[in-house]
């Protein structure tokens, strides 16, 4: 698995993860400005966001219908054209690459599913392995009660289809829980940076930096 090597191009891939409400994505939209201000240049990509196979997987969520397996190989297939047509020619380019989730996400979402770890990480077998990626950490309560202040967990967020509870906020706690201790074990496999996300995002964002500076530097 190419997780496990370090890639040769020029640039620099970072990466952010962990559960919905972890405030990952704004951590992430606050280093992309300071990277530009700084006059770097920078790409950014997302998870579930290839021209190619974003439409139709959310279609097929609408239709509450998706299994597991079937929701990790559209996942990888959208994967897959990110990583060959925006990733890595970024990278080839010299440019910094800042993706909010990457095949982690996979391994985290699709084994708290029930699909077969060995078989996921076979899967998305073809990742590079990123200059960095970071997790951040957060109670399921604390994604809970800010996911609460807008919204109500989606329908896959809260993991409903794998019939945890007919309750969406208690399956939201038991899935989201399960998501929570796959990156908890991954954390040393991958070399995560642990964020604490619970602090004040100023406070971790001046970590992040700190961090990301060093790995860019490198």
């Amino acid at each position: 698995m190419r997780l496990h090597k370090r890639h040769d191009f020029p640039g620099k891939l970072l990466v952010v993860e962990g559960v919905d409400g972890s405030g990952k994505s704004t951590q992430l939209d606050l280093l992309r400005n300071w990277l530009v201000s700084k006059e770097q240049s920078v790409i950014f990509t997302e998870w579930n966001s290839s021209a190619l196979i974003s439409k139709t997987i959310k279609k097929a969520k609408q239709t509450n219908s998706l299994i597991p397996v079937t929701f990790s190989l559209l996942h990888a297939t959208d994967f897959a054209d990110r990583l060959e047509n925006i990733i890595i020619p970024a990278l080839k380019a010299g440019l910094i690459v800042l993706a909010d989730r990457y095949c982690y996400t996979a391994f985290a979402r699709d084994v708290a599913r029930g699909v077969n770890k060995d078989w996921v990480r076979s899967l998305y077998g073809f990742s590079i392995r990123p200059d960095g990626a970071f997790y951040f950490q957060v109670p399921v309560e604390v994604s809970l009660s800010r996911i609460a202040t807008s919204r109500r967990p989606g329908f896959y967020e809260a993991g409903m289809d794998i019939g945890l509870s007919s309750d969406p906020i208690e399956s939201f706690q038991i899935f989201q829980s399960r998501i929570i201790s796959e990156y908890d074990n991954m954390a040393e496999e991958f070399d995560f940076h642990v964020m604490p996300a619970e602090k004040t995002i100023h406070e971790q964002q001046m970590l992040f930096r700190q961090i990301a500076t060093k790995i860019l530097n490198d």
